[in-house]
């Protein structure tokens, strides 16, 4: 089974009030970022731990980090993306359910990181009742000195809002979040400039998934290069997986990245293979957005090695033979289904969320929603 390091403790009776969030070991991170750590060391510890943006694009955070401008007298801005709209990829809202002040321990030390004095969680505009549980961490985190002016005697202020969005797919990108939570339509801007230059209202911004900064804490925690030893190669860490479709137990796991994709598909301590005794027919690794693996390279690439639970193992082969880890949307189909209507079913959903401010897209996904 492999280790937890973020949902350990979600089903702990009462881990969404401070109190019992603090007993289990929370705002740890906080303590140690602001009373005995530099800003710089938090980032190099980031660095060092090897994470990778788990919002689907993959990219170094550490480095995403380091790429933020800090002119002088300019006020920067970290941003969690929350608008979690991909279909098949539901452990963010988990997440933030399930564990709230994890979320916001970690926007906390990661602000701190970033020498931001104001951040943002933008939510996606459905989960209203996650927004509710949100606000009341918030709430609890300022009347216990975790949030708000001198935060722990340490001299450094923070102020964090949650705000929710219009429902919009698009919101999703970064640049077009930005767009939304300045009140403005969610399109996606012209880069560069980019965020950590020009971002939310012409300051340097970091966008990070809700994953990825949670993330943050047992990195802090336990030192970046320990995490780095969990996993394998560039994927190092545990990563958060949505697993759906025709599963005997679907739903949210933590796994170490580096293990089979057999394994969690069939194994016990996970998916315990396919519902109702049936075949697997395909698998879709990364959300809805990604290629569609045919059964003979589910637990297998092009090359007869195992798949793995890694973002170079599951592209490997380029998209003839691999597919991508993306969000960890993980969706599985049996002999029974119509890969054709299933593909259709997504095509539809992007025809629909199309921001229709480039031609490809907004052509394309209506010509092959009408096609399949």
């Amino acid at each position: 089974m492999s280790r937890k390091l973020l949902i350990e403790h979600a089903e702990v009776p009462g881990i969404t009030s401070f109190e019992t969030y603090r007993k289990h070991g929370g705002y740890a991170s906080v303590e140690k970022a602001l009373k005995t750590m530099s800003p710089e060391e938090v980032v190099e510890e980031v660095k060092k731990s090897g994470l990778r943006g788990r919002g689907g694009a993959g990219f170094p955070t550490g480095m995403k980090w380091s790429f933020l401008a800090k002119p002088e007298g300019v006020e920067r801005h970290l941003v969690c993306n929350a608008d979690e709209s991909e279909p098949g990829t539901f452990k963010d809202r988990y997440l933030m359910e399930k564990l709230p002040h994890l979320l916001i321990e970690g926007m906390i030390t990661s602000s701190y990181a970033l020498g931001a004095r104001r951040s943002y969680i933008y939510i996606r505009g459905e989960f209203m009742y996650v927004l509710r549980i949100l606000e009341k961490a918030i709430a609890e985190a300022y009347a216990n000195g975790m949030l708000g002016k001198n935060i722990l005697g340490s001299g450094y202020d923070l102020d964090l809002v949650v705000t929710p969005g219009g429902g919009a797919y698009i919101c999703g990108e970064e640049t077009a979040l930005l767009e939304s939570l300045e009140g403005k339509r969610g399109n996606p801007r012209m880069k560069p400039p980019f965020p950590a230059v020009k971002g939310l209202w012409g300051n340097p911004t970091v966008v990070n998934n809700v994953e990825s900064i949670a993330a943050v804490v047992p990195i802090v925690n336990e030192g970046g290069e320990a995490y780095a030893k969990i996993g394998i190669e560039r994927s190092t860490g545990t990563k958060l997986i949505s697993a759906s479709g025709n599963l005997v137990r679907p739903g949210v796991y933590e796994i170490e990245l580096g293990l089979s994709v057999e394994e969690f598909i069939y194994g016990d301590n996970y998916c315990r293979g396919v519902a109702n005794g049936k075949k697997l027919k395909a698998c879709i690794p990364g959300g809805s957005s990604v290629p569609i693996l045919p059964h003979y390279l589910v637990t297998k690439t092009a090359a007869g090695t195992d798949r793995l639970m890694t973002y170079e193992s599951l592209a490997d082969g380029g998209f003839a033979s691999g597919s991508m880890l993306g969000s960890g949307g993980f969706i599985v189909f049996d002999e029974d289904q119509c890969i054709v209507r299933n593909t259709w079913n997504f095509a539809r959903f992007y025809a629909h969320e199309s921001c229709g401010q480039c031609s490809p897209c907004r052509e394309g996904t209506g010509w092959m929603e009408k096609v399949l």
